[in-house]
């Protein structure tokens, strides 16, 4: 086990939290000007019996984070029962259940390559890479002259994702998403 900042907390990490190993569903930083200090609001989920919790974790406290075996594979395809991972050691396939990845189906495009997180030789979550490459396939039309503003538009991408963008993408282009919180980074 090793301790990591409350910081240093992402999607899909394995943690021990009362002395059950729990899988970070959503996770962020949370900041109140003037009114005590920041912290990271963390969404778990028990890998055993699939109870979610909430917790506030101070960003300088540490937490233990539950040792794993992560093995490199790549995602093939959804048959519509599970989604299909492939070992790229052994060429072995493994199918992931819905609940399994949950928040995290968004960002898995066929060939991508994640490591797939076992505990106890039973695989229990996917570490996905920081960002993807997504084509945006619906979204309201381009705002003439439309430069960086503050204003948002929502686009749904080739995997379903509903993505907040810029006024100035449009249908048909590829963005680049972080798959830590699901925002644009950029057009690529």
């Amino acid at each position: 086990m090793a301790k990591v900042l409350a910081t240093e907390i992402r999607i899909g990490h394995l943690l021990e939290w009362e002395k059950r190993i729990w899988r970070v569903i959503k996770c962020y930083h949370v900041h109140v000007g003037g009114r005590g200090g920041a912290f990271m609001q963390v969404e778990m989920k028990d890998i055993e019996t699939g109870t979610k919790t909430n917790q506030r974790i101070r960003t300088e406290d540490k937490v233990e984070r539950a040792f794993v075996d992560p093995r490199d594979m790549q995602y093939l395809y959804n048959d519509g029962t599970g989604y299909i991972f492939m070992d790229k050691e052994n060429y072995e396939q493994l199918t992931l259940s819905d609940e399994m990845l949950e928040g995290q189906t968004g960002y898995l495009l066929p060939n991508t390559d994640v490591q797939v997180v076992f505990y106890n030789d039973k695989p229990i979550g996917v570490e996905l890479p920081p960002s993807v490459v997504l084509t945006v396939t619906e979204t309201d039309p381009n705002i003439r002259n439309a430069t960086v503003t503050t204003s948002f538009k929502p686009a749904k991408t080739e995997t379903g994702l509903i993505v907040q963008v810029p006024p100035f993408v449009n249908s048909g282009e590829k963005i680049k998403v972080n798959t830590n919180d699901g925002a644009y980074i950029e057009r690529v």
